[in-house]
């Protein structure tokens, strides 16, 4: 049953629509800047979390990497951990974590990471896999591959192991490109307590958060930001190469899957709600005309770890404006 922020009407979509055919300024791609994100206020912020802009969470470094999770095989009888931070996690018979993909498909199985995708995101084979204490057997099943392997499926999402996690236990992989999340026994993403489930958000919708006050956030609960470096007229971003890593873009939300957010904004015309061509190639959300991104330090929903970063990031309120930054 589609929820009601789904049911907004034609006019809405008339809006988006509309907004789509109007910049914010120039509708010429501006020429590459140089990549001041990663300096000015991601470079404070570790290594973890290393999603690209194109939700894949794979980069170059990645290729010939060996881990635990590389070097493993068989998945043998799962088991369920407890994350202090995430709650309930599936793991491999050797306490690894296992992972789902946004851009899979569950119903039927599909894996969309093949390729680089694959080097960094380990497919965990279904061959042995077996339901250990507190798992519902019926719910394993498998999904074949492109090269004709056969893939373990949680509840109908493919199931991976994460590189980085070198260890029993780790989680490097949660939140990584906004796009891959630890699994959960049932096979929804493992999210802790906090909020609604992913499943059960729009888009783009806003909560309130007790020292932010009213702040926007993602289809997974995540807090959204903006890089006070990046320009809405003309529309210019200054995050760029590696700071996507830790900035991983917002893709287009259409307007019918949104709560809460300003629609109309302050740009030409009084249409903000458009989508941004950057000049790598991808496309991004916007909000009154200024791009929109998530933090890769921001591992389950509620966390505002990138509130301030560099004194560049801060999160957003439904109207655009930063909070807790003035605006130049």
């Amino acid at each position: 049953m589609k929820t009601s922020w789904r049911s907004a009407s034609l006019v809405v979509s008339a809006v988006a629509v509309a907004a789509l055919t109007t910049a914010c300024g120039s509708e010429t791609a501006p020429p590459a800047s140089q990549n001041v994100g990663a300096t000015a206020a991601a470079g404070d912020y570790g290594s973890a979390g290393t999603g690209l802009g194109n939700g894949s969470g794979y980069d170059a470094g990645a290729a010939g990497q060996e881990s635990a999770a590389t070097g493993a095989s068989s998945a043998g009888e799962l088991s369920v951990s407890t994350n202090e931070e995430l709650g309930k996690v599936l793991t491999d018979s050797a306490g690894l974590t296992l992972y789902r993909f946004d851009k899979d498909v569950a119903e039927p199985p599909k894996s969309n990471c093949d390729g680089d995708c694959e080097k960094k995101w380990p497919p965990v084979p279904a061959d042995d896999a077996t339901a250990g204490a507190g798992i519902d057997k019926s719910l394993l099943g498998s999904v074949t591959r492109t090269d004709g392997t056969k893939q373990l499926t949680v509840g109908g999402w493919p199931a991976y192991r994460f590189a980085k996690d070198a260890n029993a236990g780790d989680v490097n992989g949660q939140g990584v490109g906004g796009t891959w999340y630890a699994l959960a026994p049932d096979g929804k993403k493992a999210q802790g307590g906090a909020g609604a489930e992913a499943g059960d958000l729009p888009g783009l919708s806003t909560r309130k958060d007790p020292k932010l006050g009213e702040i926007v956030i993602d289809k997974n609960g995540h807090t959204v930001y903006r890089f006070m470096k990046d320009s809405p007229w003309p529309m210019k971003t200054a995050c760029t190469g590696e700071c996507l890593e830790k900035w991983p873009v917002i893709d287009p939300v259409d307007a019918a899957d949104t709560k809460g957010i300003d629609l109309k904004g302050s740009g030409p015309r009084g249409q903000g709600y458009v989508v941004f061509d950057r000049p790598d190639g991808i496309k991004q959300q916007t909000i009154d005309c200024v791009p929109i991104y998530t933090f890769a330090g921001d591992k389950k929903p509620g966390d505002t770890n990138g509130q301030g970063v560099g004194g560049t990031w801060f999160a957003i309120r439904p109207d655009g404006k930063p909070v807790g930054a003035s605006e130049k």
